[in-house]
């Protein structure tokens, strides 16, 4: 990649600047010749030659990360929304189901999309059990209250550590008043029936059924604020079917018409799942708690890189901080660290804004939902110290 890139400087009269941050133990590690080439032909096409600056530079990073090297090529161009980058993702996916005959939405009805009830589980798919710990690197600190924080913004660690021992912006009250939403852009994200060794790779891991989506994960949060007297509303409206495109915008319609309507609402949680998955494995992160296989969580709380309208994003990370180290103190090791990176995802609609990643697509419905109830508990006493 060196010999190309300093064609490409050549070829541009040096009028960027390239930066390397290799993890040395990676240079024993065999990969494929070329891996890194178009990511970096790609940066330097529409990442560098769009761009009206006079300061250019291209970040070759690799490193280990868990039980993986990770290749990252970054550019200081303008990139593009995270949304935006989801679509492309789920239009490629729906376009290698068409092309390879599977169909995904159902012909006979375009507003159901059926969990399956039979499976054609293929032994060279496996479902890869984990539980994911022992975070390092420079990106990574701990919160001194318990949990962790993976800061991938130009934040220094320092800063926001200050910040997270800061109290969120906002107060509840516990009356008859909604405090809380619960909503859902990727409504059909759904998970595994069971555990079991080897999955369908047929499977799109989406469906309108509400007691299999990500919809139940919301509910069993709904319960348990409920139970502790916090009043919330949990949207089950659907954002991501018949179309993906769009998703993002439409959730946005969603809870600006409930802010509207119930203005004392301060939280807005995005529940979603995570996809962790190679071409032919799933994972399935999970712990035990109380004697009973939770899916991990992931917080993500978005950072604004001058583009995106949040002037308060880092309200929205005091809040994410607090209710990580309250599931960390009741459930040790259940999240992992807090994604705090260049995301908008609806965040500048209140200060109270997060998205929640419970568990993966490898992860079981029973697993995501017993994480849910956790959630729940843990966001209650969270919420009750902020009367």
């Amino acid at each position: 990649i060196r010999a190309y890139l300093n064609i490409q400087l050549i070829m541009h009269d040096n009028s960027f600047r390239v930066e390397e941050e290799i993890d040395e133990s990676c240079y024993q590690i065999m990969t494929p010749k070329l891996i890194l080439q178009p990511l970096v032909e790609n940066a330097i096409d529409h990442g560098l030659d769009p761009l009206e600056k006079e300061e250019k530079f291209l970040t070759i990073r690799v490193r280990k990360e868990e039980n993986q090297v990770v290749f990252q090529v970054q550019d200081n161009g303008n990139g593009m929304p995270q949304e935006k980058a989801e679509q492309i993702t789920m239009q490629a996916a729906e376009t290698q189901l068409a092309d390879s005959g599977q169909v995904e939405h159902p012909s006979v009805d375009a507003s159901v999309v059926p969990y399956p009830t039979s499976w054609n589980i293929q032994e060279t798919c496996d479902v890869i059990r984990t539980t994911y710990e022992n975070y390092t690197g420079d990106a990574f600190f701990t919160l001194p209250n318990g949990g962790m924080v993976k800061n991938k913004t130009d934040h220094s660690n320092v800063e926001l550590l200050a910040e997270s021992e800061l109290p969120p912006a906002f107060r509840i009250a516990v009356n008859d008043q909604p405090q809380v939403l619960i909503m859902h852009t990727h409504t059909t994200e759904t998970y595994e029936p069971e555990v079991r060794e080897h999955y369908d790779p047929q499977f799109s891991y989406r469906t309108t059924d509400c007691s299999k989506n990500v919809v139940a994960v919301g509910d069993a949060i709904t319960a348990e604020l409920q139970a502790a007297g916090i009043g919330v509303i949990h949207s089950d409206a659907v954002h991501d079917y018949p179309s993906y495109n769009g998703a993002y915008d439409r959730s946005a319609e969603t809870v600006r018409g409930i802010l509207a309507e119930y203005p004392s609402i301060k939280v807005v949680l995005d529940i979603h799942r995570d996809a962790i998955c190679s071409d032919t494995s799933l994972s399935q992160p999970i712990v035990t708690i109380d004697g009973k296989e939770a899916a991990q969580i992931m917080i993500i709380s978005g950072c604004d890189d001058g583009t995106m309208n949040m002037p308060n994003y880092l309200m929205n990370f005091r809040f994410a901080c607090r209710l990580q180290s309250q599931m960390e103190q009741q459930y040790p090791n259940f999240t992992r660290p807090i994604l705090f990176d260049y995301r908008h995802y609806n965040q500048d609609l209140t200060t109270g804004s997060l998205l929640i990643e419970v568990g993966s697509h490898g992860n079981t419905v029973e697993q995501a939902v017993y994480s849910g109830h956790l959630i729940g508990k843990s966001l209650a006493e969270v919420l009750l110290d902020l009367k």
